[in-house]
C-alpha cells in the first residue's frame, strides 16, 4: 500500500499562505475586478459622471457618437 507524502511550501517560498502559485491563479480575476473598480470610482468621483462619459467615450465609439445624441425631428413634427 503507498503511503501519501506531504512536502509542505517551505516559509521562505511563501508570504503568509500566499504562494506564487496561488497568487498566479488570482492575477487574472483580481486585475478584472480591480479595472472595473477603478472606472466606476472615476465615474463616481467625477462632478458630471453622465457628461464626462458621453463627452470621452462614447463619441469615439462610431455607432453611437454625435449621430445617436442629435435630435433630427423636424421644427414641424415637435408639437411644442
Amino acid at each position: 500500500m503507498s503511503r501519501l507524502a506531504y512536502y509542505p511550501t517551505p516559509a521562505t517560498r511563501r508570504l503568509g499562505s500566499l504562494t506564487f502559485h496561488t497568487a498566479k491563479r488570482w492575477s487574472g480575476s483580481l486585475a478584472v475586478w480591480g479595472a472595473g473598480a477603478g472606472t466606476a470610482l472615476i465615474f463616481v468621483r467625477s462632478p458630471r459622471p453622465l457628461l464626462h462619459m458621453k463627452n470621452t467615450l462614447l463619441l469615439k465609439v462610431p455607432v453611437v457618437s454625435q449621430s445617436f445624441y442629435e435630435d433630427k425631428t423636424p421644427a414641424s413634427d415637435k408639437p411644442f
